[in-house]
């Protein structure tokens, strides 16, 4: 990504900003062999390393191997998520399992606009549920599905679309919601919406019509 000085920043696909030491060795080695001195824990937890040349490039991802980049543009970008029960006393259910395997599906598909997800384990909403186009939110009876939040320069509130799912059942229905929104939504018009401009029950009966 070119910043404003007219350098470079590399910001490595970690899934959900979950790292092996190795993982981090081999950031903290490549920053200092190519003299990076800005490493940013970025809000969609990423690591953004800053200032690269541009003939640095193709070596920078080469020594980062397996070198997948962070999503960007007009497609599925960051997928957030909290700790869950793996980890939590809290969690209810599994946000890392369930996260990873958004990420396998999901991470860079192309869409009319960007799109957010975010997993979490119970109702405190770590991942910031409410605020992503497409979010699951763990309780004791399983995942609610939530839809069409965001925090851009018109913030939204996500609703809640369904409840009580199963995992096969979440990933089920994340299928549905990004095959509509492919389907349906115009350019540089985000979840929410669009889901307001052709009714929220609309929308809802659609997707929900697989369960």
């Amino acid at each position: 990504m070119l910043q404003k000085d007219g350098s470079y920043a590399i910001v490595p696909h970690f899934p959900l900003g979950v790292i092996t030491p190795a993982e981090l060795r081999n950031v903290a080695d490549t920053a200092d062999k190519f003299g990076i001195s800005v490493l940013k824990i970025t809000s969609a937890a990423r690591i953004a390393m800053v200032g690269f040349k541009e003939e640095q490039l193709d070596e920078a991802w080469e020594d980062l191997q397996p070198g997948v980049g962070h999503a960007i543009g007009l497609c599925v970008r960051s997928i957030k998520a909290c700790p869950g029960n793996t980890l939590c006393r809290l969690g209810k259910q599994d946000a890392l399992g369930l996260g990873m395997e958004l990420d396998k599906r999901f991470h860079g598909l192309v869409l009319p606009n960007k799109c957010k997800l975010g997993v979490s384990g119970c109702l405190n909403n770590c991942a910031e549920t409410p605020v992503k186009d497409l979010g699951f939110v763990g309780k004791k009876g399983g995942w609610t599905v939530m839809v069409g939040g965001n925090a851009a320069s018109r913030p939204q509130l996500a609703r809640e679309l369904c409840k009580d799912l199963t995992d096969d059942q979440a990933l089920a229905i994340a299928d549905k919601v990004l095959d509509y929104v492919k389907a349906n939504s115009k350019k540089i018009e985000r979840v929410g919406r669009m889901i307001d401009r052709v009714g929220f029950e609309t929308f809802q009966t659609e997707v929900c019509s697989i369960l």
